[in-house]
């Protein structure tokens, strides 16, 4: 979302420090940019003048401009504007208290408050929640039936539905079933319409007056801009808001709607959606958002999303095997399947700081496709083939590129990718097992499982890159923990 803006401010700031010594005339022609990159990406106006005079305040400081480095002091100064803009903490729902804790989800019809609330229910449900969830929506057609497939997919109760039955009616019923079942959580999922009226307000008011809701959140799409801004300041004066979802935040929407609702409502960004699937959703985390515009990464993220795809029984397996110096082409698809889990090659190079020249590459290679035709190369192989690629000759490797679409010599780099790393999985063996692994995969090189992937496919700095992802999950900040297979295998050694 935030690439043209993170593009804008990177060029800005490598002049900055490309200078050396500055003097006040650099920092407010830098500003100028600052602020016209703001505007540029949808910021509101006031938010971005606001935003524009706190850090020339700061910047044109004797402190800053007699430092050693003083673009990289103007650099952080604005870090801390855009987490303070953003909100200097991540927010976090207020369910803690005596069952059931009601969550009101409310905003414009087609923001995606129905899979937004599904998609929340499930994440409260994998954190031990019993959730039911119950749909107040009588005007749109079907939108009691799509919350009651959506709690279908998601294992999570729903209220049965009964017609002609009204929105305040329907709350009331909700609350005692949820109080009668022993719910944690009851999730209500409110009416739109096509824009802001007084008698879709009424309605949340009524609503809420009956629910008397933990938590009052309000669903915006991100991509409609700067009319996400507005929207809700409308809300915000009328109903007592707890915070934003924002939706759709994986597209290619300018993000001006993100850096605009705090300062414009005075509410949090608690969530923001990520995609179409039910798991799409993510806590916001100002900080980790910061480094991302500012071209810093988002190294914790990328763990957790290595953690969230990494199944402890396959970890179990592969670290058996890498002990071992085993690596067939079963091994390489399974990392290839880890890679697209978490997002893809594009996503991962975009949350680690410095690594444009990485994204370079994965669009030099066709971007995230390539993973695609790899995997179809190995599926076209035979049980045999996979378990013993030196079976593979000239006869063979024309039969598997024709089935899989490809030409022989894309099936001779993915042969010569393999053998790279399955040399390197034979060489850790005798560097300690699992702990030299581990060394070796943290700082990339030609082989190592991902590292090894990124170096084929994209040159040294996306072997670095990938490496990071594939085993320098222990060394990373935040707290990051190696999957539970991996970790029980370094105690047992």
């Amino acid at each position: 979302m935030f690439e043209s803006l993170s593009d804008r401010l990177g060029g800005v700031f490598e002049r900055l420090r490309g200078r050396g010594a500055l003097n006040e005339g650099d920092v407010r022609t830098a500003m100028r940019e600052v602020r016209i990159a703001l505007l540029e990406a949808d910021v509101a106006l006031p938010v971005a003048r606001e935003f524009v005079d706190k850090v020339t305040e700061q910047a044109v400081g004797q402190q800053v401009l007699r430092s050693v480095t003083p673009g990289q002091q103007v650099v952080k100064i604005v870090h801390d504007a855009l987490v303070d803009m953003l909100g200097p903490d991540t927010a976090e729902l207020a369910i803690d208290v005596t069952p059931p804790a009601v969550i009101m989800l409310v905003g414009l019809q087609g923001s995606g408050k129905t899979t937004t609330t599904a998609k929340l229910a499930k994440l409260l449900k994998k954190q031990g929640k019993k959730v039911m969830m119950a749909s107040l929506d009588v005007n749109r057609p079907a939108a009691q039936e799509q919350l009651a497939v959506l709690g279908t997919q998601t294992e999570v109760n729903t209220l049965p539905i009964v017609a002609g039955q009204q929105p305040v009616d329907i709350a009331k019923r909700a609350l005692q079933s949820a109080k009668l079942q022993g719910f944690d959580v009851l999730m209500l999922d409110t009416a739109g319409r096509l824009h802001v009226d007084q008698a879709l307000m009424d309605e949340m008011k009524s609503v809420a007056d009956i629910a008397r809701p933990q938590e009052i959140l309000l669903v915006v799409d991100s991509l409609t801009g700067q009319d996400a801004v507005n929207v809700a300041s409308s809300f915000s004066e009328q109903v007592p808001l707890t915070g934003v979802i924002l939706t759709r935040m994986d597209g290619d929407a300018r993000g001006g709607a993100a850096l605009s609702m705090r300062a414009v409502t005075g509410k949090p960004i608690k969530f923001a959606g990520m995609g179409e699937k039910l798991d799409a959703i993510e806590p916001f985390h100002p900080k980790r958002v910061a480094g991302r515009i500012l071209g810093m990464g988002d190294v914790v993220s990328l763990v957790e999303k290595a953690a969230q795809a990494i199944q402890e029984e396959d970890a179990e397996r592969m670290a058996n095997r890498l002990a071992k110096g085993q690596f067939d082409m079963n091994d390489l698809r399974a990392q290839l399947a880890q890679m697209r889990r978490m997002g893809g090659i594009g996503a991962l190079a975009g949350m680690l700081p410095g690594m444009k020249k990485a994204q370079a590459a994965v669009d030099q290679v066709g971007g995230d496709k390539v993973l695609l035709r790899m995997d179809a190369m190995i599926g076209s192989m035979t049980p045999k083939e996979r378990a013993k690629p030196e079976l593979l000759n000239a006869k063979r490797k024309i039969r598997i590129a024709n089935g899989s679409g490809t030409t022989v010599q894309e099936v001779n780099k993915l042969l010569k990718m393999h053998q790279e790393m399955q040399t390197a999985m034979k060489r850790l063996k005798k560097m300690g097992g699992l702990k030299g692994m581990l060394g070796m995969l943290g700082k990339g090189g030609p082989g190592g499982g991902m590292g090894g992937i990124g170096n084929a496919l994209g040159g040294p700095e996306m072997g670095e890159m990938m490496g990071k992802v594939g085993g320098g999950l222990p060394g990373l900040p935040g707290g990051a923990n190696l999957p539970p297979g991996f970790e029980n295998l370094l105690k047992k050694k």
